[in-house]
């Protein structure tokens, strides 16, 4: 797929330069791609060290910190996100980059679900049975989708 301007670039070199193990799915971009896209030639050791490719979206998320969705492919509304919730790390945290997923209904999973651009109202991101926790430190993982 054309990669040219994509958010999750840009969003996944962020998070290398913090240091931070990246678990990647994105089912219309191959493993050598990304590679093209995220290595840097100067540090390629820095990718073969935190960077992962999986062609299985829930593999990419198992034991991560982090969930990030930075596309608007539909394979990603009939997601099971339970199943990935229950394979995370927790707290679980999800960024919506496309604002496309149910955010009541992650929540509710126990998700802790920021959108990419806009803020969900605070209303939406509170939790009865747990307050929000402060986003985990860089040097945790992320699945990038």
């Amino acid at each position: 797929g054309d990669t040219r301007e994509s958010a999750a670039i840009y969003v996944s070199k962020h998070l290398l330069e913090e240091g931070a193990h990246l678990s990647i799915y994105d089912p219309k971009v191959s493993a050598v791609q990304v590679k093209l896209d995220l290595e840097d030639p100067e540090r390629p050791e820095m990718f073969k060290k935190l960077v992962q490719c999986h062609k299985d979206p829930y593999v990419a998320a198992d034991k991560a910190h982090a969930l990030i969705v930075c596309t608007d492919w539909d394979e990603f509304l009939d997601l099971d996100y339970k199943r990935i919730y229950e394979g995370m790390a927790k707290p679980a945290f999800l960024f919506d980059g496309r604002k496309m997923l149910d955010h009541s209904k992650l929540i509710k999973m126990g998700f802790h679900v920021e959108t990419i651009g806009t803020r969900l109202s605070k209303s939406e991101s509170e939790r009865v049975d747990s307050p929000f926790l402060p986003a985990p430190c860089a040097h945790g993982s992320a699945s990038v989708t």
